[in-house]
């Protein structure tokens, strides 16, 4: 991938962050290979909609005329970004869906407990597939078509692992898109390696923070979770004063209205 995409996954990456605690955040990803599966077979589409001769304003009114209705809201507010975004090539549009669709199932994964698993299914399926010729064959035989590919790979894992590793392993089997096994497989590996790296802090503020604010804020919620932490800042202004932080189900509340709730507790007691 040439500059211009790179930056625009990179974007899009963090903003597929922001919108983790969506409720129907569980449903994106194999909404987004859905849309890449599409995007890959319909060439016209596929330029069409990473055409940067045209206004973004009409890139959005396409995709949203087309797939609106298909999919749910927070895979359409992804879509819309992806289709606002610069693209070097029309076909990295593709793999920028695959990319993001890959992304949000290890965050699902990693909230419900279950990303160590599906690192260790997506490990053993491609030393499986290193050691089996037949499988490497069913894979990358260019006359099978992704229904099959991903049929066999279905058949493979049969229903023992967990939900995202089927998702992943079935979609990218049947989409190689002339790369090796082994080169895909490595890939998601790299996706999730990266998820552990990223944790997202929903802050509540009354004010908006400034620049050394937020650092100070990130700086010191990264040390007490031992791993990078980006800051998610929602304006509320019923907090008063002070912050409120939500990592996961863990809550920090810093707020003028927290406090002043516990005294009115504390007096009616």
């Amino acid at each position: 991938m040439l500059g211009s995409s790179r930056e625009s996954i990179a974007a899009l990456s963090d903003a597929l962050d922001v919108r983790r605690s969506a409720p129907d955040f569980a449903s994106v990803a194999s909404e987004l290979l859905a849309l890449a599966d599409l995007l890959s077979r319909e060439k016209s589409l596929r330029v069409a909609l990473a055409d940067s001769g045209q206004s973004e304003q009409a890139r959005e009114d396409l995709a949203t005329s087309l797939f609106s209705q298909r999919v749910g809201l927070t895979t359409n507010a992804v879509f819309v970004d992806v289709v606002r975004a610069r693209w070097s090539h029309a076909a990295d549009i593709v793999e920028a869906l695959e990319r993001l669709g890959a992304q949000a199932a290890f965050t699902v994964a990693d909230a419900d407990g279950s990303l160590d698993r599906v690192e260790e299914e997506i490990f053993r399926f491609g030393r499986a597939a290193d050691a089996s010729a037949e499988l490497q064959m069913a894979i990358t035989d260019p006359s099978l078509p992704p229904a099959t590919k991903s049929a066999v790979v279905r058949d493979v894992l049969g229903g023992r692992t967990a939900p995202a590793t089927s998702i992943l392993l079935e979609y990218f089997a049947g989409h190689l898109g002339g790369r090796r096994v082994d080169d895909a497989v490595g890939m998601l590996s790299e996706l999730a390696a990266a998820q552990r790296e990223r944790v997202v802090a929903e802050v509540r503020a009354a004010i908006d923070l400034d620049f050394d604010q937020r650092r100070r804020l990130a700086e010191s919620l990264s040390r007490l979770q031992g791993r990078q932490v980006r800051l998610n800042i929602a304006i509320d202004p019923e907090v008063l004063g002070g912050i409120s932080v939500r990592i996961g189900g863990e809550v920090i509340d810093g707020t003028v209205a927290s406090r002043l709730e516990q005294a009115r507790r504390a007096l009616q007691s």
